[in-house]
């Protein structure tokens, strides 16, 4: 670089540089002082988040709430809590213990169930404190701002607490039996016993649900799910009546009994095969081989579980199909008469007339007596033309009357089979529907119901049953023999809701009706058949 360019070069350097030294250096702002966090004051950023965040869930898992923060509420199952901050909502524990610290605040509700609540002097819970089954530890000063509620004893929380161990090495496992619990071995000889008694006592339904569920186990599954889907719903319209509520629970309960106890002796006859179900003897020894089996499956993990679960829906269905059998038994049905044929008629010779007879000379008129007194001339007797067969009958594709009514009436079971199939195929068609239609939003509440009835009228006034009525091969007849009409099947809808309404007593009607009808049947004219697959579409 020359003499002309440093000298410049040099002066603007040294100018930065004094620039640089002497401007102010910036000062960040001193942080202000944290006030020591106390019951009053709480940490603004953590309350505003209480009401955004979810709810605190610990399973099997403690859980602590430091002093100065803030949640919004507290669940805890099978593990213990500690509060020392704010909850704006409740706080429950099951099978755990609930300790408040001297600055523990619960705006809402403490509910420890199984477990005992520890207070600490200077802890406030601003409504209902209750505790089930445990006991409460706090200072004689300490009151709850709602009600203050303490059910059961101390015995019961130990009993509650000791299933910890069965819920952590048994239910999450996928188990029933954990062989290192004491107390499941008692629980397990208790229901052995049970079991035992009951087969004894009811030996011949508790082999005619297992010879149900050998013959039929596709049929027993399917049915026993059925009726699982189907108890709540059934259970609701019967406790309208108060008084038959109490029996069908008993009736639950009952098919619940005799078909795990006929699942158990059907497994103990794949070792010990029965020559007579009614013999007590035998059926003592596979009820027992069947429930050493059992015993051993439920302890393995994830296997016990779900052997267990279909357990459950084979019981129902071979219970349900072996009841229902029963009673078919007990009161068969009517059986039409079939129509005699109609005997051919003979075939009748060909007319041959009378030859003409040569001419003959007219004779004297006879006198007039004679002539009154002469007999009656008589034709000669002439043979009666053939009948012409009749006109061939104009075939519309229609089954006749008399081809359907020989057909036996379909049973209780067949109907509900149906239902229940048209149901679930309307339910899935009607959301797929109401969600094209209404994308952004619900469609009209009613509209399953209506799209169900429309449904009925049309399949019936069509081909005489639906898609769940081909299924189980059931078709619709009038009583006339004829094939339902559209006015039938209006009919019958509009009547069918009466049936229902009626506490589902006019749909259970035909279980003691000679003719299978329910009252909707009964108001259109018509009969359910069972027909063969060929004419189900006829």
């Amino acid at each position: 670089m020359t003499t002309r360019y440093r000298l410049p070069a040099l002066t603007a350097v040294l100018l930065l540089t004094a620039f640089a030294a002497g401007a102010p250096a910036q000062q960040k702002p001193a942080p202000k002082p944290t006030p020591a966090p106390t019951e009053q004051t709480v940490d603004q950023r953590d309350y505003d988040d209480a009401f955004f965040r979810r709810p605190t869930l610990r399973l099997f898992q403690n859980y602590t709430l430091p002093q100065g923060k803030v949640t919004r509420e507290v669940i805890s199952i099978l593990s213990d809590v500690q509060i020392d901050g704010t909850v704006r909502g409740d706080v429950g524990v099951t099978m755990g213990n609930a300790t408040l610290g001297p600055t523990a605040v619960i705006e809402g509700q403490l509910i420890v169930v199984g477990g005992n609540a520890i207070i600490a002097d200077g802890a406030k819970v601003r409504h209902d404190l209750v505790v089930i089954g445990g006991v409460l530890t706090a200072p004689d000063n300490f009151t709850a701002g709602g009600e203050h509620v303490i059910i059961g004893t101390p015995v019961i929380g130990s009993w509650l607490r000791a299933m910890r161990p069965w819920f952590t090495k048994g239910l999450l496992m996928g188990r029933l039996i954990v062989p290192d619990i004491g107390w499941v071995w008692a629980a397990v000889g208790f229901i052995f016993f049970f079991g035992l008694l009951f087969n004894h006592m009811f030996a011949r339904q508790v082999g005619a649900c297992a010879d149900t569920l050998e013959r039929r186990p596709f049929g027993a599954f399917f049915v026993g799910l059925l009726s699982i889907i189907l108890a709540g719903p059934l259970m609701m319209v019967v406790a309208a009546t108060v008084i038959g509520l109490p029996f069908a629970i008993a009736a639950f309960i009952m098919l619940s009994v005799i078909g795990r106890l006929g699942v158990t002796r059907a497994i103990g006859r794949r070792i010990m095969t029965e020559s007579n179900p009614a013999d007590r003897e035998q059926a003592f020894r596979s009820y027992v081989f069947g429930a050493a089996i059992l015993i051993v499956v439920l302890m393995v993990p994830v296997a016990g579980l779900l052997t267990w679960i279909l357990m459950g829906i084979f019981a129902f269905g071979t219970a349900t199909m072996t009841f229902l059998s029963s009673m078919r038994k007990e009161r068969p049905a009517p059986q039409v008469p079939p129509v005699p044929p109609v005997p051919p008629v003979p075939p009748v010779p060909p007319f041959d007339p009378i030859p003409p007879s040569p001419p003959v000379a007219p004779a004297p008129p006879p006198p007039a007596a004679a002539f009154s007194e002469a007999p009656a001339f008589v034709s000669p007797p002439v043979a009666e033309a053939a009948a012409a067969p009749a006109p061939p009958e104009e075939t519309t594709g229609r089954v006749s009357s008399s081809d359907l009514r020989t057909y036996p009436r379909a049973t209780f079971l067949d109907r509900l089979v149906a239902f229940a199939l048209d149901a679930i195929l309307v339910a899935i068609v009607n959301g797929w529907l109401m969600s094209q239609a209404f994308p952004y939003g619900h469609g009209p509440d009613n509209s399953y119901l209506a799209f169900l009835f429309l449904y009925h009228v049309g399949f019936w006034a069509w081909k005489g049953t639906t898609l769940g009525g081909i299924i189980v091969n059931i078709r619709m007849v009038r009583t006339s023999g004829e094939t339902p009409r559209f006015i039938d099947a209006l009919v019958r809808a509009l009547s069918a809701i009466f049936s229902v309404a009626a506490l589902f007593i006019g749909c259970l009607w035909m279980l003691t009706d000679p003719d299978k009808q329910m009252w909707h049947d009964k108001f259109a004219g018509t009969f359910v058949v069972k027909v063969p697959r060929d004419l189900v579409l006829a």
